[in-house]
């Protein structure tokens, strides 16, 4: 034990050893010189006779005296404790006790080198104790720093947080199995990220560059085809993930049982897009799917009316979307319920819309509130009601996105047994806002389509997720996990998801999904994160240095698995996650932080391999320009036709609204 008495016995030692060791030198020095101390005085009967006795034992020999010296000096030192000093160098010390080594080992040599005896001694001595007395300077430096530069092998804390990952591969029928490599302790070990339970949704962060694409959403996109799963795609930057997954089509398609069906919705080629009415009659059931369909369509093209839901305006504008919705769903059995319909149909003047929209009895409670501040005069609050939508329809009126939305070459059914597809939707970085908002309404009548019961395994895959307006998304993760429905979130931060979809949606979203992969992210991201993460248990060392003495201690405690720190610097291809397990699954090694394998010489083979999209058919600009035409045409008509009926018919004349 480390205790007073102790340490005095240590020093005591200590010197009683080095003060033997520089008898033994003096009498080594002693026996040399006494030829030429004969006669001089100097000399003792009683010394002479003990020399006598110890010569005879052969303990005077050079070799052997000297080497009794160095022993008791190396004991001597082997105690030495003083204040550390990072300054001093271990390269230093090595050197100081080499070159004293040496003098001390071959001064001998000093002894032939002059034919006077007692100038040879006179230059051994000096050479022998300079030695000597090196070696003590070189011994006792790195007792000074030897136990200092042990302590800064790992600077960084890398090896403590480091911790056992999956390295055995869980496969099943809907997994997703990555190859990754991670370190534990000193050494690199080779693991799978094993996401078995997919329907409990994914969320994949990561800021540009880090990538999500490359490493994780395309292998999702083709493990989950090659698994015969039906598939949609929202492809922010068109056609990047298309391109993957119409190749993967291809590729598997020849195995299924049912030929799947690829589509692909793309306004900016309108010669390799196919169309669909998202409105489809057929879809809509009731009066609720219209005013979801409405609030997708407002919200998205109003993204700050999110944080607003529940404000007067906002919710009047849905009202008269949600009767102009339904108002053609039951006219004519849903012939003209499309959204080019819609907006035409949204722009007529006030007289004429409120008049055909008060003659279905199923919207007239919705219709009434704007035509009684219609006919009080009260045209300041009904411009706030309905400018604001009428406006932000209007940015999505173009022949080319009326000749996209009013076909109907396939239904959002993409997970029915009878016509499994995969569809991939294109959006274009620079008509987010335009683009956004249509193709959130498809995504939000597909899930209402794909999420139920008898159908299917479908993924869903989102990129670049918060330039979409997905609503009830936190609905969608918590039940479409029993009806075998993938969801796939891609994100750049938290932050960017509260931005769009409010703080409290994008806390629920992160909290709710069962899959966490990511790169690297960083601010209040990288701190959820790492406390979602947990802590594991790491060996600490401290050391204390003081004048007299250097203390080290060694304790365990539980500490951060994965800082925030670490997912701030991530490289690319770099990832730390969670996955989620199921009853009949369990994962123990859950958490991991691991860079993803990928074959890159196999990928490029593949990229070279895919072929673009397949022209649809030869369209002329003229057949577009003349089905924008057709649909202004047709909502004119059935204006004119409903306000002669409503004018002829004395038992309706009542519901034709006029301030004159």
């Amino acid at each position: 034990m480390n205790t007073g008495e102790n340490i005095q016995g240590l020093r005591k030692v200590g010197d009683l050893s080095r003060s033997i060791s520089v008898v033994l030198l003096m009498l080594h020095y002693y026996v040399l010189f006494y030829p030429e101390l004969l006669g001089t005085g100097l000399t003792n009967r009683f010394s002479d006779r003990l020399l006598a006795s110890l010569y005879k034992t052969g303990f005077l020999d050079v070799p052997v005296i000297k080497s009794a010296i160095i022993f008791f000096l190396v004991l001597s030192l082997l105690g030495v404790k003083g204040k550390k000093d990072k300054s001093r160098k271990s390269h230093i010390a090595l050197s100081i006790s080499l070159i004293g080594c040496s003098f001390y080992l071959f001064g001998h040599m000093a002894l032939a080198v002059t034919g006077n005896l007692f100038l040879s001694l006179i230059c051994y001595t000096t050479i022998n104790s300079l030695g000597y007395l090196l070696l003590i300077v070189g011994m006792t430096q790195f007792a000074r720093i030897i136990h200092l530069e042990m302590g800064i092998q790992d600077i960084f804390n890398s090896i403590n947080q480091t911790f056992p990952q999956q390295q055995v591969l869980l496969k099943n029928e809907y997994s997703i199995n990555l190859p990754t490599e991670f370190p534990l302790g000193s050494k690199r070990k080779n693991g799978w990220i094993n996401i078995i339970n997919p329907f409990r949704a994914i969320l994949v962060l990561g800021n540009p560059g880090s990538g999500k694409s490359y490493y994780v959403i395309r292998h999702i996109i083709s493990q989950h085809i090659q698994k015969g799963f039906t598939m949609f795609v929202y492809d922010f930057k068109y056609d990047d993930l298309s391109r993957i997954a119409y190749h993967h089509w291809k590729k598997n398609r020849s195995g299924s049982t049912k030929s799947t069906s690829f589509f692909r919705i793309d306004f900016d080629d309108l010669q390799r897009t196919h169309r669909c009415n998202p409105l489809e009659p057929s879809a809509m059931k009731d009066i609720t799917d219209a005013a979801e369909s409405a609030r997708t369509i407002l919200l998205g093209l109003n993204r700050d009316w999110i944080k607003r839901q529940g404000d007067f305006f906002v919710e009047s504008a849905i009202n008269l979307l949600t009767a102009v919705i339904w108002y053609l769903r039951i006219y004519d059995e849903g012939t003209y319920c499309t959204l080019p319909h819609v907006i035409e149909l949204m722009q007529q003047d006030y007289d004429r819309l409120f008049s055909i929209l008060r003659s279905q009895p199923e919207i007239q409670v919705l219709v009434n509130p704007f035509v009684n501040a219609y006919l009080n005069d009260a045209m300041e609050q009904l411009e706030g009601q309905v400018a604001s939508a009428k406006i932000a329809l209007a940015r999505i009126s173009s022949p080319q996105i009326y000749y996209v939305l009013s076909g109907n070459d396939f239904d959002l059914d993409i997970n029915n047994p009878d016509n499994p597809k995969i569809i991939c939707m294109g959006n274009n970085p620079q008509k987010i806002q335009t683009y956004g908002a249509v193709l959130s309404l498809y995504v939000n009548r597909l899930i209402k389509q794909v999420n139920r019961k008898g159908v299917l395994k479908s993924s869903l895959v989102f990129d670049e997720f918060p330039t979409i307006y997905l609503n009830n998304i936190d609905s969608l993760i918590a039940t479409a996990r029993s009806n075998r429905v993938s969801t796939t979130l891609c994100v750049q931060d938290i932050s960017q998801l509260r931005k769009d979809y409010g703080r409290d949606l994008a806390d629920v979203i992160l909290n709710i999904v069962g899959n966490v992969i990511s790169g690297q992210v960083s601010g209040e991201t990288a701190k959820q994160l790492s406390d979602r993460f947990g802590r594991i248990v790491q060996p600490k060392r401290s050391i204390s240095v003081n004048s007299n003495d250097t203390s080290v201690n060694h304790s365990t405690q539980l500490d951060t698995a994965i800082p925030a720190s670490v997912i701030s610097s991530l490289s690319a291809g770099e990832f730390v996650g969670l996955v989620a397990d199921d009853p009949k699954n369990p994962v123990e090694l859950k958490s991991f932080h691991a860079r993803i394998i990928n074959d890159h010489r196999s990928l490029q083979l593949e990229e070279q391999e895919y072929s673009p999209a397949e022209q649809i058919g030869n369209l002329q600009e003229k057949y577009v320009h003349d089905n924008y035409r057709l649909v202004k045409s047709e909502v004119s008509d059935l204006v004119i036709s409903e306000m002669d009926r409503l004018l002829s018919d004395p038992s309706l004349r009542h519901l034709v609204v006029s301030k004159k």
